[in-house]
């Protein structure tokens, strides 16, 4: 393995700092006070010596953004790996409760990713709009996939979904790269529904009042949404 020369030391040490300060601004201000010269006023550099490692601030927008994906994405694998490979519930389950604890620990990459504050960072660069659904979908859909394939799936015929809306799962199958029937993507789509409507409940504090523990609601929802798969709780189920 080559050494690396020390320019290329010292770029790869300021793309990782000024990665960290865009980051924390963007916890701490929100996307909007994320700027070049905020972000070289941290690493102390001027903001022209920033322009030669990222396109400008779209470009810090983004780092930021693959950079929270990808820990979102790894946090919710690992707990999927964490379960017995032949028990589909539980897989399920973990990585779905893992998508709440982050969302909860990270509430504004949670805004950044799938909240608010996301279709600003979607309008700073063609591309994002699909990252989430790629990976979070990706990575569930080979779940739904093996379900499909084992035949445990009751699931609408393509004739039977209104042409509408068949033609938006299409899309979605297309672009997040599933390949099974729409009827088993719909499936996925009204889980997401669910887990989505309970994830802003909890991250923004709808019905707090009544809701401050979430966990309740969210096994309640997983013992539904087992269902509607053909499965139940697993009792092998590990949750960190």
């Amino acid at each position: 393995m080559t050494a690396l020369t020390r320019r290329e030391r010292m770029r790869a040490e300021l793309e990782r700092d000024a990665k960290a300060v865009a980051r924390r601004i963007a916890a701490e201000e929100g996307i909007e006070g994320l700027t070049v010269a905020a972000v070289a006023r941290g690493v102390g550099v001027t903001p022209p010596a920033l322009y030669r490692y990222f396109n400008g601030r779209a470009g810090l927008v983004r780092a930021v953004y693959d950079d929270v994906t990808a820990e979102f994405i790894d946090t919710i694998a690992r707990a999927v790996r964490c379960q017995d490979p032949d028990d589909v519930s539980a897989q399920l389950h973990a990585g779905t409760r893992a998508v709440l604890d982050w969302s909860l620990a990270n509430k504004v990459e949670f805004d950044m990713l799938m909240g608010a504050g996301f279709p600003k960072v979607a309008a700073s660069e063609e591309g994002i709009p699909i990252v989430i659904a790629r990976e979070l979908g990706g990575l569930f859909g080979r779940l739904f996939a093996r379900l499909w394939h084992e035949g445990r799936l009751t699931c609408l015929a393509d004739e039977d979904i209104d042409p509408v809306l068949a033609s938006q799962l299409r899309t979605y199958r297309a672009n997040v790269g599933l390949e099974f029937p729409i009827g088993v993507v719909l499936l996925m789509v009204i889980c997401w529904r669910q887990i989505y409507g309970l994830l802003c409940m909890a991250v923004y504090g709808h019905h707090k009042f009544a809701f401050e523990n979430p966990l309740p609601l969210f096994e309640h929802m997983m013992d539904d949404l087992l269902g509607l798969l053909g499965l139940t709780r697993s009792p092998n189920l590990r949750v960190a």
